[in-house]
């Protein structure tokens, strides 16, 4: 339940990135022995990826601070079958392929589930995998993989992915770094989140270069060493406080966030009026005066991510003017918009584009969470909309945030958890 706030004051930490500690926990199937991830986020995806890994021979524990220990069996010893009830769960969950297949020479995963917004095929991780000897069949539901090798093992190859996809991209480098000979992943996607997993592989004894450009090159080795690393901090979760600085004004201060790895979305909120910068405190929002309107386009990384568009939009209903929403990436993610009408917001739809047109305030009603970022959107509209917003299936919502009503009250957000 979210009541009108007024300005907001206060400090919170990001925490560590969803989208780095799922390929993180994957990876630790690549070598066996104990291994050691901090600044791991307490959500419910990090629970799924750990049953996940218990599933296929591994053991995990949560311990405390934010310290994750999975300790990987032998590759005889390993399961290679990710079962469906947890793939359907989270989409993510299809990063095992490549660990499994390089590991253990074969590996059967359900087709992924996850968030509803559209298909996400993963014809870019198999075709990746079958250029590296890797063979496919799809059959109820699964797709097995064997490796097509003498030796068993994944082999060295030139792959041009045809889109920047993330997951693909960390699938193909978890799956190249135990190849024999070189892998060059052309296109690959530039996410801090992808060089937050290659500086992991590396101290696990890697050798990996180039990541965090669209040219990555990996030199397979015969065996990696368990390690120690403490997740990247949550660009996502951090841009979600800025524009709650944004919608409600005051100072937000975001004291894990790094502003490098939001350089569009710094830019996209100085134009609307929101003033982001580097403090030593941390990633500092202000905001005075009525939003602004500007038109806005996902891109891959390093333009305006995908994930951002929903905050984005919020703040564009209560924005001065009017701007055009263009989704370039996933189709279906404009399934939020009803919800923000009927809280009063006035944006229409046309298949990729949305156009909104800014009012002087929102009204609260009932809505419901489609996936994580669409809920945590509706939640920060609750914040300037007069009278009680409701915002029901916010269990998304817990798949990517520790605890979002407690942070935002922090800052002095009415917002409450029934």
């Amino acid at each position: 339940m979210v009541r009108p706030s007024g300005p907001l004051q206060g400090t919170v930490r990001a925490g560590g990135a969803k989208n780095s500690v799922l390929k993180l926990m994957a990876a630790t199937l690549l070598a066996e022995g104990t291994h050691a991830l901090s600044n791991v986020p307490d959500i419910v995806d990090v629970e799924i990826m750990a049953d996940m890994l218990r599933a296929l021979g591994a053991s995990v524990a949560r311990q405390p601070g934010g310290r994750l220990v999975v300790e990987s069996p032998a590759a005889d010893e390993l399961v290679p079958e990710a079962p469906y009830e947890l793939v359907d769960r989270m989409r993510a969950s299809i990063v095992v392929l490549g660990p499994l297949l390089a590991r253990c020479g074969r590996a059967r995963v359900s087709m992924p589930g996850g968030d509803d917004f559209g298909g996400r095929p993963i014809d870019f991780h198999l075709g990746g995998l079958a250029n590296m000897g890797a063979r496919f069949t799809t059959a109820h539901g699964n797709v097995d993989g064997a490796v097509d090798s003498g030796a068993g093992r994944l082999v060295g190859s030139h792959v041009v992915l045809e889109y920047p996809s993330h997951t693909a991209t960390d699938n193909l480098l978890m799956a190249a770094v135990l190849a024999k000979g070189t892998t060059v992943i052309e296109n690959a996607a530039r996410e801090p989140e992808v060089s937050d997993l290659a500086a992991y592989l590396t101290s696990m004894g890697a050798r990996i270069r180039g990541a965090g450009t669209s040219h990555v090159e990996v030199e397979g080795v015969d065996e990696l060493a368990p390690a120690s690393h403490t997740v990247v901090p949550d660009r996502v979760v951090a841009a979600t406080y800025l524009a709650a600085a944004g919608l409600c004004g005051g100072e937000v201060v975001v004291e894990d966030a790094r502003i490098e790895h939001m350089t569009m979305l710094v830019r996209k909120l100085g134009a609307m009026g929101v003033r982001v910068e580097q403090r030593p405190a941390g990633v500092v929002a202000t905001r005075e005066g009525r939003l602004v309107s500007v038109d806005v386009a996902t891109l891959p990384y390093p333009g305006v991510a995908t994930d951002y568009k929903p905050f984005l939009v919020t703040m564009l209903t209560v924005a001065d003017g009017v701007a055009i929403v263009t989704e370039n990436l996933f189709a279906g993610r404009f399934r939020y918009i009803d919800e923000l009408r009927r809280m009063g917001a006035d944006v229409r739809t046309e298949g990729h584009h949305a156009v909104v047109r800014g009012v002087p305030r929102l009204s609260g009603a009932p809505v419901r969470a489609t996936d994580i970022r669409a809920g945590a959107a509706l939640v920060l509209a609750g914040l300037v909309a007069e009278g009680e917003t409701v915002v029901s299936d916010a269990h998304h919502v817990d798949r990517g945030y520790e605890d979002l009503a407690a942070s935002l009250g922090a800052l002095g957000a009415q917002v409450q958890r029934r």
